[in-house]
């Protein structure tokens, strides 16, 4: 008599997900020791882990190995572990922004802000107009696809920008300080833009855009008016206690509540979490800060945290990219696309530097270093993937041109031989505290 076979059991998706948060997490850190030698940061490292583990390079070996490492079950609880770290990320940005001195800063550099955020802009919208019947998502209002084009191309990374000014030394040098404080002017100013392109998307008419509008200026007034201070009384007494647990539960479901009453409103969740780290106090009285007790106790375990589970959003973006689709037309838009971004950036920002003072290298330095997007622009095109205002081709093609203008930024500096510091003038700091940078995996 022969064996009864055995059928094998399936393996549960719990343990799934487990495993592809550990294959995740080992390719990232394995291309991020690869790429460093390139003078590459980790978020490339990190976009090139979802090219590779998705259709565009894993795909083109036999047996579907994308589907079959992240099966579509499982892609429900990735998702929530990948938008986990994203509000974390977001959190951390609001946070680094230092309001006291934006203001200062916009006396001396606001123009030079306003141009590289326009300038890009405007070309953005142009080529979005070029483009819309051919890539725009079905049903999609032509100002919503128009706008969120435009604000595509005209944003900077800064938490990329960050981490390549320390890499190429340039941390504490008046082209750092200008470059940090321009793309942090110039994303607060895209945010505020793509609040009103998701309203406008997911709104039905023109009530309901109103209403969503309506109700976002609510929750802002609320947050400012009322959790503000409540916050600042409630950190400075846990932070006397010394209790850091409570102050991290306090400051992690309080960006989690609000993420979650942006997505109730109407807008993606990250405005929330972003909002959130905006407001969180620096001070608790007229002599006392929090930044740096903070920046070590809380801020530091957070920055870890999402290093470890970003990744996983990136991933879960190369799984909806397949460049091997794009064909004749998908690389000429991608020509174009580069085009649009990379003229943009270095008419709005190199261009205008150069004409303030600024020595030839120095302004290309500045145009190069507003021409990154990084993380930024990868986490934007996701809301605009989700909400479908973009065709997937044009998708894949946008995650090309911020992966390619992140990439060029290194090896560009160290061609402008810019990595000898300067140092930075008092009206010009950088905005962003190197020490809070997201760390690699």
């Amino acid at each position: 008599m022969e064996d009864a076979v055995v059928p094998t059991a399936p393996i549960p998706v719990e343990a799934v997900v487990l495993a592809d948060i550990a294959i995740v997490i080992a390719v990232c850190a394995v291309l991020t020791r690869l790429l460093r030698r390139l003078h590459q940061p980790p978020v490339i490292a990190e976009i090139a882990a979802g090219l590779l583990l998705g259709p565009s390079l894993l795909g083109m070996l036999p047996g579907d190995l994308p589907d079959r490492l992240f099966p579509a079950d499982a892609r429900l609880p990735l998702s929530a572990v990948a938008n986990l770290g994203l509000a974390l990320l977001m959190f951390l940005c609001g946070w680094e922004l230092d309001s006291r001195q934006l203001r200062s800063n916009t006396r001396n550099i606001g123009a030079l802000a306003v141009l590289a955020m326009a300038v890009p802009f405007a070309l953005g919208g142009g080529f979005a107009v070029l483009i819309r019947h051919q890539q725009a998502g079905p049903g999609v209002r032509p100002a919503a696809f128009v706008l969120f084009l435009a604000t595509a191309f005209s944003i900077t990374a800064f938490p990329v920008l960050a981490r390549i000014l320390r890499d190429q030394g340039l941390t504490r040098t008046r082209i750092g300080g200008m470059a940090m404080t321009c793309a942090a002017l110039c994303d607060v100013v895209a945010w505020c833009v793509l609040v009103l392109v998701t309203a406008l998307a997911k709104s039905n008419g023109t009530a309901g855009f109103v209403q969503v509008l309506g109700l976002t200026a609510g929750f802002a007034a609320v947050l400012l008016l009322v959790v503000r201070p409540l916050l600042r009384r409630a950190l400075a007494r846990l932070n006397e206690r010394g209790s850091d647990s409570a102050l991290t539960a306090v400051i992690l479901s309080g960006l989690l509540v609000s993420a979650f009453v942006t997505s109730w409103i109407g807008i993606h969740p990250i405005f929330g979490a972003f909002a959130f780290g905006l407001l969180m106090p620096r001070r608790t009285g007229a002599e006392r800060g929090l930044g740096d007790e903070l920046t070590q106790r809380v801020g530091i375990p957070l920055d870890r945290a999402a290093a470890l589970l970003l990744p996983v959003y990136f991933v879960l973006t190369g799984l909806s990219v397949d460049v091997r689709k794009l064909g004749l037309s998908g690389l000429l838009l991608l020509v174009g696309a580069l085009a649009v971004a990379t003229v943009g950036k270095y008419l709005g920002a190199a261009v205008p530097a150069r004409l303030s003072g600024l020595g030839g290298r120095d302004a290309l330095a500045f145009g190069t270093l507003m021409n990154t997007r990084g993380l930024t622009e990868i986490v934007v095109l996701g809301i605009g993937r989700q909400l479908g205002l973009i065709s997937a081709e044009l998708f894949t093609v946008m995650v090309l041109v911020a992966l390619l203008t992140t990439a060029q930024a290194g090896p560009l500096l160290r061609r402008f031989k810019l990595t000898a510091p300067v140092p930075v003038p008092d009206p010009v700091r950088p905005v962003v505290q190197p020490s809070r940078e997201i760390q690699p995996v």
